[in-house]
């Protein structure tokens, strides 16, 4: 049986960012496209079959969400339940006691993934309908904790070690795009929309444009997203015209 192409490239984002070291404040490194391979590629494969009117993007991997099931925003509930996507998952090679990857046993809630999906979920209604509109993804593959087992997003990486992460990541989000030919790419929170703005920007004439447009980020960690963050973000999708209401 053949494999995806976009498997093939995110196989090969895998090694890319395998290979990178990271300075401090980075103390651990977690790769679910390596570790939670077969659930990553089961989602891939099925989620992102065809062309798609919207790709929301975020940023990189939750600690009790993609860390734990390959899905971005992967809400254990949701995964399983709604998106029916399993798979053998291991653990990093180091992993920090605070964050431990139990993969579909852990009991912890990504609230991020559990508020997103519910957005979504409530839209599309089957997940036959999100295959034909959508697509969710991430932009960096990794998740970085500091020595005390913290949660670190990539903008708060050394400078030094950025340069050689994004360039990984730009060109599979561009493979992406490429792919799926969304009409519209949606940035969940102001990281993400600015990357997808970046690669958009500097693909040419020759690749799909997608319309670049950014919801607030559904983390308990935005102000903003602890106020009905789905009524906020529906409104923005209703009001760009990717959703009807």
């Amino acid at each position: 049986m053949s494999v995806p192409p976009l498997v093939l490239a995110s196989r090969a984002l895998a090694r890319q960012t395998d290979a990178l070291a990271f300075s401090p404040p980075v103390h651990h490194v977690y790769n679910p496209l390596r570790y939670a391979r077969e659930p990553w590629e089961r989602y891939l494969a099925r989620y992102s079959a065809g062309e798609k009117t919207a790709v929301f993007l975020g940023m990189n991997p939750g600690p009790w969400g993609m860390a734990q099931t390959g899905v971005p925003f992967g809400e254990v509930s949701v995964v399983r339940e709604w998106l029916a996507v399993a798979g053998r998952v291991t653990a990093p090679s180091r992993t920090h006691p605070r964050l431990p990857v139990r993969g579909f046993s852990t009991t912890r809630s990504e609230v991020s993934g559990r508020r997103l999906w519910g957005l979504l979920r409530q839209h599309y209604d089957t997940t036959d309908a999100l295959i034909a509109e959508a697509f969710v993804a991430n932009y960096c593959p990794l998740l970085f904790l500091d020595e005390a087992g913290r949660n670190l997003t990539p903008d708060k990486i050394a400078r030094e070690d950025r340069g050689a992460l994004y360039e990984a990541c730009d060109r599979f989000l561009l493979r992406l795009l490429q792919a799926l030919r969304p009409r519209w790419a949606v940035g969940i929170g102001t990281f993400a929309a600015a990357r997808l703005q970046e690669v958009v920007g500097s693909a040419g004439s020759a690749s799909p444009a997608p319309r670049v447009v950014m919801i607030p980020h559904p983390s308990p960690a935005n102000p903003q997203a602890n106020r009905d963050w789905a009524g906020t973000a529906r409104a923005v999708l209703v009001r760009e015209g990717i959703w009807n209401g």
